[in-house]
């Protein structure tokens, strides 16, 4: 589905306009052909819509009333020149603009793999519950996931998340509902996550698979991000298991580490639409700046092993990337990024990423713990990290025009 709308200044509510509607099979030159039609009879145009769905479109005007004696011609001419373009034409009277919307305004993104009728139904039925009309729906993507957009006035943001979020669980789809305006696509930085988000893997868990002792690391790395342990304390406790090992590794663990489906995809096109992109990892640079460089993020910070003589040590030197060290380096990329906090998106998946979900303008779980999907703005539980563009209103011809740029 396509669409597109504009509209002129207010006119006032006692003035009669006539809604022109055309619709039938798309072809080159309708828009261009009704407008022409119309021109002739000395109308302002109030209102554009137009949608294309399956190569069938309809394309509604909202016109003023041509000057009196010639509303019947206007009419006559439209129906035959929509026959000879084989469409069908009708045109309703009425007085003034479109009801305004109500206050409050949001974008809800809806992800369903299916996406069926009866989510749709569903998502529907709860905008209008909660007081909200549904302005206008767009679809975004068709795979790997079907995406499709709501825009939704009469309702301010927090109460419409709350009560679409509680019922996307049950009906198995992914919903994210942020607040409208010109800043969403000004949203300039997107800081990841690096375990089990922008990498399949644990990356300690890496290093312990060489160091023999790979049960008893993940044991505590699953504690730790289900928020039962400390973060700093988990984390020395795991590294002291890798001492002795030998700094040759690390090229080992950097050539085990395996992306997320869509990683490449989500980090090429955030790049190709001007983004700023930046990891945080209570992980290893050893790995992190690997990546940075493989991927060409922008920021890249994680906690260092240290290695004397050509072996771990078993500590990590530095300051510990924990929980709310993960927030403040999100406000420090913002910083040199020269972007505002409101205009920033984190991709989290564990407890330890929750003060930096809450941070960011569009705090985002993916494939997260439950208490992570239930803190954040929005939660994605598909296995492609691409989705997360949508959930920004970047379409799926978007995505492809930047792999297209990127092989060019």
């Amino acid at each position: 589905m396509s669409a597109s709308q504009t509209s002129s200044s207010d006119v006032p509510a006692d003035v009669p306009t006539l809604l022109v509607k055309i619709f039938g099979k798309d072809r080159p030159g309708i828009t261009a052909g009704l407008f022409d039609t119309l021109a002739a009879y000395s109308v302002d145009v109030v209102d554009i819509e137009q949608v294309v769905t399956r190569g069938r479109m309809v394309l509604c005007a909202l016109v003023t009333e041509p000057p009196p004696g010639l509303e019947g011609d206007l009419r006559s001419t439209v129906h035959s020149w929509a026959e000879s373009m084989k469409m069908q034409a009708e045109i309703i009277s009425g007085l003034g603009d479109n009801r305004p919307r109500g206050l409050g305004r949001s974008l809800v993104t809806v992800l369903g793999h299916p996406l069926t009728a009866e989510a749709t139904a569903a998502i529907a039925a709860r905008i209008t519950k909660t007081g909200g009309n549904i302005d206008r729906i767009f679809r975004l993507a068709k795979y790997p996931v079907t995406a499709v957009e709501f825009a939704v006035s009469g309702v301010e943001t927090e109460p419409l998340r709350t009560a679409l979020v509680t019922d996307a669980a049950r009906l198995g789809i992914d919903v994210a509902v942020v607040a409208a305006g010109l800043y969403r696509r000004a949203q300039r930085l997107v800081v990841m996550d690096v375990d089990s988000t922008l990498i399949q893997d644990e990356v300690i868990e890496l290093f312990a698979a060489h160091a023999g002792c790979e049960d008893k690391v993940a044991e505590v790395t699953a504690a730790a991000m289900r928020g039962e342990l400390d973060f700093e304390q988990s984390l020395h406790a795991r590294v002291a298991l890798l001492e002795g090992l030998d700094a040759s590794v690390v090229d080992k663990v950097r050539s085990e580490v395996r992306l997320t489906p869509g990683a490449r995809t989500l980090i090429r096109t955030l790049k190709r639409l001007g983004y700023q992109v930046g990891v945080v990892s209570g992980g290893f640079t050893q790995v992190t700046d690997d990546l940075k460089e493989r991927l060409g993020l922008d920021f890249a910070h994680a906690n260092t092993l240290e290695i004397v003589d050509g072996r771990l040590t078993g500590k990590v030197t530095g300051e510990i990337v924990d929980r709310a060290g993960k927030a403040r380096l999100l406000r420090r990329f913002a910083a040199e990024a020269g972007v505002p906090l409101s205009q920033t998106v984190a991709i989290g998946d564990g407890a330890n990423d929750l003060d930096m979900l809450n941070a960011a303008g569009l705090g985002v779980a993916f494939n997260a713990k439950p208490v992570v999907r239930e803190a954040a703005h929005a939660a994605v539980n598909f296995p492609f990290l691409d989705t997360v563009l949508y959930l920004l209103g970047v379409t799926r011809e978007e995505v492809e025009a930047a792999d297209i740029l990127d092989v060019g």
